[in-house]
């Protein structure tokens, strides 16, 4: 997902988003143990976009700016 689309939604929305990237990220490693996972770099794509959600909500609450 693309940073300027992250950064227009709501804390509560981001939160959302990183609990269903989270289960869509150990279905895939759940995947990948099996040897079933296609494109084993979704798993490295889904980390990173965790990693920008929370950069995002982190730098929000630093801030003290709410969306």
């Amino acid at each position: 997902m693309e940073i300027k689309d992250l950064r227009k939604l709501s804390d509560a929305e981001l939160a959302k988003k990183i609990k269903e990237t989270k289960e869509e990220l150990f279905v895939k490693r759940m995947q990948h143990a099996n040897g079933t996972l296609e494109k084993p770099k979704q798993l490295t794509a889904l980390r990173r976009d965790v990693a920008r959600m929370k950069t995002i909500l982190n730098e929000r609450k630093i801030s003290g700016g709410v969306k």
